[in-house]
């Protein structure tokens, strides 16, 4: 299982704390030094029947500071996927990646069921 968390997110730190104390293993990547790829991103999109726009942080400072809320509806899939792959701070986080599901954001319901 990969886990993609900016270091320094409060709400990654409570999803990796949940992994950690309920010993569930998992491959830490930090979406600032490694941000998905273009590739990563399409991939994910279709094998999980993703879309686009829950990938993005709506809620992160440069999202607010370059005014996507009005410019992600006239964009395009690529245009979008370009966009999260050029910055990292782009993607809502923490992203829980595993073989056959993606958690977006720490949402303890769906943490507790990798326990069962």
């Amino acid at each position: 299982m990969q886990f993609i968390e900016y270091p320094k997110c409060s709400t990654c730190k409570k999803a990796k704390k949940y992994l950690e104390e309920n010993h569930i293993s998992f491959l830490e990547r930090s979406i600032i030094e490694e941000t998905p790829t273009k590739k990563e991103l399409k991939e994910w999109i279709k094998k999980y029947s993703l879309d686009c726009n829950k990938l993005f942080n709506t809620s992160g400072v440069l999202y607010r500071e370059w005014n996507l809320k009005e410019k992600i509806p006239h964009m395009s899939e690529d245009e979008k996927i370009k966009l999260l792959s050029e910055n990292g701070m782009l993607i809502k986080r923490p992203l829980l990646i595993d073989e056959d599901k993606i958690i977006i954001g720490y949402q303890e319901k769906e943490y507790e069921k990798l326990t069962k």
